[in-house]
């Protein structure tokens, strides 16, 4: 008779929806039993998106069926299941013992804590656990702790170089870049010009077991934060490589030109919108680079388009989870401009005068969604401005966004948004002031505020907010040598003006409520 311990459980979070994930790569049929849990402790603890909530679960519960449909044995238990421990500990307890397993299978997770509670498990539980290494990656954390070893800081651009090495991706024959150069971010930076309308953004309709997910989380989590209809993401592998396919045929040759673009009424562009897809592994890195890159040999898109997209997937994706995981835990606390205000209820409410932040809060409550530059040159750029403290911000970041995940978030808003790590990841802060929005945007068209404006009450904030930024923290940043032109013009300006700038950026952040904590 076959001994039933001899079965392993082979444990699949949410973000590992990946058919040959190492966990699964040897799975036997037979004997092995595969456990998802959907577990209370990861839903709160950030008080997650609606849309977010429903896009992970209706993914893992779709990815659960299709497991099934190959003649796999999958345990799955539901938030609402009787019993449910709520934790990812008491749910592996009870399913080993509940399987009389003899070991645990397991992919490395993408969060610290995580990793920390699974090397828990090999002194807690009963039986051997195993953790393997999360391959999806084209980057191995291994890999980046070489690159990054003895380096003073680690600036991407040459990583990206490393990575369009190893992976061949729009390299010539003899090692060197296709276009002669590496980046070329430069021919990346248009505003969308008058008339140019980006195609619709496919949209999936969702089906039985999505609106179910939807009920759940409309019945256990009301008071979250954002919008949950309508819901349109893609929670299949099908759909994902659906989305993938439109992005490549009818967005991908504006997204170069206009990716840094912002406009009112028009969230998407001519964005991809698959980073939620690639973070919980619907699609893999290299599929959608080389999607891309075979658009480009078509002579569907332009180089400057491809090389951008490949640059966000292998360049700049790959080196922030490097950075995460070879700073952490340190990495999340530290803050080296000492910001010390509470973040102000505009970022949940909207109720702003400033039609720019008002419109990002309202798309990203809308749509769990805003793209790179909305969430760095507006809502970063504001909260870096005001000086917030790193730790609300990062939350807030993590929780509104469906593509939110620790690894790939808290480097984003630390290092490059919020500048709290000294300038490691970043060479200096992306501070700007409204000239910037009002270059990138028709935002400051319709605002109250005006963006010409320099003092007083109708000038626009981002301009002596920026002044005051740059004030406060002169002693810190005076130095950087990208930082220089600014503070030379700081230095022309009289004791008279400077007090002006200080006063209005006091007046106008208490008026939000970004006070010192």
């Amino acid at each position: 008779m076959t001994d039933e311990r001899t079965g392993s459980l082979r444990l699949v979070l949410g973000d590992q929806l990946t058919r040959d994930v190492s966990s699964l790569r040897d799975v036997d049929p037979r004997r092995d039993v595969i456990l998802m849990v959907e577990v209370h402790d990861e839903t709160v603890y950030v008080r997650h998106h609606k849309q977010k909530l429903v896009f992970i679960l209706s993914a893992m519960r779709h990815f659960a069926q299709a497991l099934r449909d190959e003649g796999l044995r999958v345990d799955y238990v539901r938030l609402d299941a009787p019993g449910n421990t709520g934790s990812f500990s008491g749910e592996v307890a009870r399913a080993l013992a509940r399987h009389a397993a003899s070991r645990l299978v397991v992919t490395e997770p993408g969060e610290w804590r995580v990793r920390e509670m699974m090397q828990d498990w090999r002194e807690e539980l009963p039986v051997p656990v195993e953790i393997r290494e999360d391959d999806r990656f084209v980057c191995s954390l291994g890999d980046f702790a070489a690159w990054a070893e003895g380096r003073k800081s680690y600036r991407m651009e040459f990583f990206y170089r490393e990575m369009r090495r190893k992976t061949g991706l729009l390299m010539t024959g003899e090692g060197q870049p296709v276009g002669g150069q590496w980046n070329f971010d430069a021919e990346n930076r248009k505003a969308l010009p008058a008339g140019v309308s980006p195609p619709a953004h496919p949209r999936f309709s969702p089906d039985a077991l999505t609106r179910e997910v939807m009920d759940l989380v409309a019945a256990r989590f009301p008071d979250h934060f954002g919008d949950l209809e309508p819901f349109g993401w893609a929670v299949t592998r099908h759909e994902a490589l659906r989305a993938l396919d439109v992005f490549v045929s009818e967005r991908l040759s504006g997204y170069g030109d206009y990716q840094d673009a912002m406009k009112q009424g028009e969230p998407f562009l001519f964005h991809s919108l698959i980073s939620p897809y690639l973070n919980v592994g619907l699609l893999t890195p290299l599929e959608v680079c080389r999607a891309a890159v075979a658009a480009w040999e078509r002579g569907q898109a332009p180089l400057n388009a491809v090389e951008g997209f490949v640059r966000q997937i292998i360049g700049w994706r790959e080196y922030v989870r490097g950075i995460y995981w070879l700073r952490m835990p340190d990495y999340a606390g530290t803050n080296a401009l000492g910001a010390s205000r509470r973040l102000p209820d505009l970022y949940w409410t909207g109720e702003t005068d400033m039609a720019c932040l008002r419109a990002c809060v309202a798309e990203t409550r809308a749509n769990a969604y805003a793209h790179h530059i909305q969430r760095l040159m507006v809502l970063g750029n504001f909260a870096l401005l005001a000086g917030v403290t790193p730790a609300e911000v990062q939350e807030w970041y993590l929780l509104v966004y469906a593509d939110a995940f620790e690894w790939v978030e808290l480097p984003n808003v630390h290092g490059m948004t919020l500048f709290a790590d000294g300038g490691l990841l970043a060479s200096k802060p992306y501070a700007a002031s409204g000239a910037y929005i009002n270059r990138m945007s028709d935002y400051c068209a319709g605002c109250r505020y005006d963006v010409k404006g320099k003092s007083g009450e109708g000038a626009c904030p981002f301009n002596y907010l920026y002044w005051n930024f740059l004030i406060e923290n002169e002693k810190r940043l005076s130095g950087n040598p990208r930082m220089g032109m600014p503070y030379r013009n700081l230095a022309r300006m009289n004791d008279e003006r400077r007090c002006e700038i200080v006063t209005d950026a006091a007046a106008f952040l208490a008026r939000v409520g970004a006070v010192r904590s």
